[in-house]
């Protein structure tokens, strides 16, 4: 059995906040007593049907968690989901169908299970105790908060200041999660750093229910492959789980050499020891950037997709990156002869080599678009068969005329 000082000395290590740490230590000594684990919470709002490295960035902790021996519950937001979470937003979100959400959260129930694991995971679906609250324990749920409260809120309070609508709903999102931690008893809830109001509105709500609250642990939003903005997918900066290796590999080789600890801490199991052995010597010059780097690279590779897979995607890069050469599994294009040049952007986004003919243009302007290995910059294009078009680093395609 693992101490509860050891539990907390590695739980909290590249947390953004713990409220609080005395708490923690009580509760897991408690656990550690009683032979009872801890109920440790992660809500999770289905409106996107994909995860990236940014959302594992809590799932890894909770890992620890479960190898300590605790009780993992994953909320998925059937109910908060449809209403959206004003976190953070400036306008009021569209709400998603209940089909939506339903579709979203049997992709996520597959993904989280790459990061957690699945014989030590709940999974509940808050519409079990929100969907039949009626008028009157809404009304209840309300009354335990202000409105003077809620409008500490930053999102809230600069949103009235330049006259955006708030919906009363939105004011509800943060008591419903709340709820969740009632419902079930939660004894640790996890969120990022912007999630901090509401992770404190279920401690709140569990004083109010003579359960003993909750301790609240945030962890640090990640920085997309930018290294300035929060990973996401709509900005385009971001790793995702269910990637191809060889394009895992080479998105995490991007990553700026000054977040590689960063991601090391936060997406990997790479041992504390290892994380600070590692930093010293980069700092003192014995281990190059480039070696970490590409030691990141693989490491992020082998926890989706295995060892092997990962050693491929390495070969591969150094194969086309530091040898310059042609990946070996270049997709073939397949299309009838045109009898006229091309509009560059529009085959671009057909053949998926860019999400949008805007993306494209900007390609081409950056010169990253490139014919048979050469530079192109003209917004139409004669194809002939076999020729090599290729947008960025890693994307390719080889034309075959049918």
């Amino acid at each position: 059995m693992v101490s509860a000082q050891e539990q907390v000395r590695q739980i909290k290590h590249g947390v953004a906040d713990l409220i609080n740490e005395q708490d923690l230590v009580k509760k897991i000594e408690k656990s550690i007593k009683e032979n009872k684990p801890l109920v440790v919470k992660l809500g999770l709002d289905p409106t996107a049907p994909d995860i990236h490295l940014g959302h594992t960035v809590p799932l890894r902790k909770l890992r620890l968690f479960q190898e300590f021996g605790h009780q993992v519950v994953i909320v998925i937001g059937g109910f908060t989901a449809r209403i959206g979470d004003p976190t953070g937003k400036s306008v009021t979100r569209p709400p998603l169908t209940k089909e939506e959400v339903l579709k979203n959260a049997e992709t996520y129930k597959t993904q989280i299970f790459k990061v957690l694991d699945p014989e030590k995971t709940i999974v509940r679906d808050n519409s079990e105790w929100l969907e039949s609250m009626n008028f009157a324990d809404v009304l209840r749920l309300a009354s335990s908060y202000t409105v003077a409260r809620m409008m500490e809120r930053d999102d809230f309070n600069k949103r009235f200041k330049e006259g955006r609508a708030i919906g009363v709903h939105e004011f509800m999102y943060p008591l419903m999660q709340g709820q969740d931690s009632v419902a079930l008893h939660a004894d640790v809830e996890f969120g990022g750093t912007d999630q901090t109001f509401n992770l404190l509105m279920g401690r709140h709500l569990q004083e109010l229910e003579g359960q003993e609250p909750q301790v609240v642990i945030t962890m640090p939003l990640l920085e997309g492959l930018d290294g300035v903005q929060k990973m996401s997918k709509s900005l385009g900066n971001y790793i995702g789980i269910d990637e191809e290796p060889k394009e895992m590999y080479g998105k995490a080789m991007s990553i700026p050499d000054e977040l590689m600890m960063r991601y090391f801490m936060l997406v990997t199991d790479m041992p504390i020891e290892e994380q600070e052995d590692m930093e010293k010597r980069l700092e003192s010059g014995e281990l190059h950037p480039r070696d970490a780097k590409m030691q990141l690279a693989r490491t992020i590779v082998r926890l989706y997709h295995g060892e092997e897979a990962a050693l491929e995607a390495e070969e591969e890069f150094k194969r086309v990156f530091q040898q310059r050469a042609l990946p070996t599994d270049i997709p073939e294009c397949a299309m009838d002869a045109p009898t006229e040049p091309i509009f560059v952007p529009q085959f671009c986004t057909d053949a998926g080599l860019t999400a949008s003919n805007g993306e494209a243009r900007r390609s081409i302007k950056a010169g990253a678009f490139k014919v048979n290995g050469e530079k192109y910059t003209e917004e139409n294009l004669t194809l002939e068969d076999g020729m090599i078009v290729q947008v960025g680093k890693r994307k390719f395609v080889k034309i075959k005329f049918n």
